[in-house]
């Protein structure tokens, strides 16, 4: 691996993408290599073809060690929200007098906070919520304040074993013999996308994807609430192909030609010629479809919510990213209609990089690096 580098792999519900990257100036990137693989996903916390997704990852890993002519040592690895569970602890440890925090009584406190790997997950990660000292006062560092006591509310990042044995498997495919850490993508996500001062409070961050989506309460350094299910970009077009008796592929174009804030007259017509076939809908009859579809994404956006039972996210506004985002036009507006509040996307902040589609490997990159750079805060798998 050259000195500055570091490797990642990418699995979204859409493509497995490999990259090597390295930081720029001003936290940009510089990507050495990147290659993409479209495959057929997961869904319910499973991949859908799993001989699929091991040809996938170990084509574009492949691809990506021979590209840079290099030995790599390390892949760091998305965990996707289908496999992650996120577990909150709130513990608090006494001093016998007022002293000032050393690094040695946080790590204890997160020490006694971590819950127990089980037969089926595997802690990679914490992450800071917020420490409460005993003058009530919130901070993510408390180290050197003073304080006779010390509360702790933690978030640990548990990931499927069987999502790690089925990437481990796809790397022997590869025949690339390297060390994995496995990061949560709810987490690197949330810590790239969106600055502190969003998350000082608390942030509500949704990814919209192709097949799998995720709901996240953010908040300090760490997430209080996530929720992944099985509906997304993918789905609409399945929709739409049902309801107007149409491929697949010709309901996918339709998704992306028609604008939801559109005022066309009621006999406008959107068309498209495929492999010689001409396909012609009223565009209103289009609209109406797609607006069902997103209604039904937006009744689960809102489950979340009411699932989660923490901090108030009452009025805060709903960050928006991922493949879902900006394929159709309007969306964006549609949603913040149909939930009543304020919808803001949030992409990478590279030129050219812009896009919520690229949030995730761009997050992960973000996370890789941080964690190369600072010896390592993943758990080595």
């Amino acid at each position: 691996m050259f000195n500055k580098s570091v490797a990642v792999l990418d699995i979204r519900s859409s493509e497995v993408t490999a990259a090597v990257v390295e930081r720029g100036v001003n936290n940009t990137f510089i990507i050495k290599s990147k290659y993409s693989c479209r495959y057929e996903g997961y869904a319910e916390g499973e991949f859908l073809d799993l001989n699929d997704f091991y040809s996938a990852a170990a084509q574009v890993v492949s691809d990506t060690s021979s590209a840079i002519n290099k030995p790599l040592k390390r892949f760091y690895v998305s965990v996707p929200g289908e496999f992650t569970k996120v577990i909150c602890t709130d513990k608090t440890i006494s001093f016998s007098s007022a002293k000032k925090i050393r690094s040695s009584d946080v790590d204890y406190v997160r020490e006694v906070s971590t819950p127990e790997d089980t037969a089926n997950y595997v802690n990679v990660k914490n992450g800071c919520v917020y420490y409460t000292l005993s003058d009530k006062r919130r901070t993510v560092n408390p180290i050197g304040e003073v304080s006779d006591s010390l509360q702790a509310k933690l978030c640990f990042y548990m990931v499927s074993r069987t999502f790690i044995e089925y990437v481990e498997n796809a790397f022997e495919e590869s025949g690339l013999n390297c060390d994995l850490i496995f990061i949560p993508e709810v987490h690197a996500e949330a810590m790239y996308l969106l600055p502190p001062d969003k998350r000082d409070d608390v942030a509500v961050l949704f990814d919209f994807g192709y097949i799998s989506s995720t709901f996240s309460v953010v908040c300090g350094n760490g997430l209080l609430y996530s929720e992944s299910f099985s509906i997304g970009l993918g789905h609409l077009a399945y929709l739409l192909s049902g309801e107007l008796d149409i491929p697949y592929d010709v309901a996918s174009d339709f998704l992306k030609s028609v604008n939801l804030n559109a005022r066309e007259k009621a006999e406008g017509i959107t068309e498209f010629t495929i492999n010689g076939e001409r396909y012609a809908m009223y565009s209103s009859v289009i609209r109406d479809e797609i607006r069902q579809g997103l209604d039904g994404v937006c009744e689960t956006v809102e489950e979340c919510m009411h699932g989660y039972s923490g901090i108030n996210i009452s009025g805060k506004p709903l960050y928006i990213t991922g493949e879902g985002v900006n394929v159709i036009r309007g969306a964006n507006e549609h949603i913040s209609s149909s939930l009543m509040r304020s919808v803001q996307m949030v992409v990478p902040g590279c030129p050219y990089y812009g896009k919520p589609n690229l949030s995730s490997l761009f997050s992960l990159m973000n996370a890789a690096l941080e964690d190369y750079e600072n010896l390592s805060v993943f758990k080595r798998i």
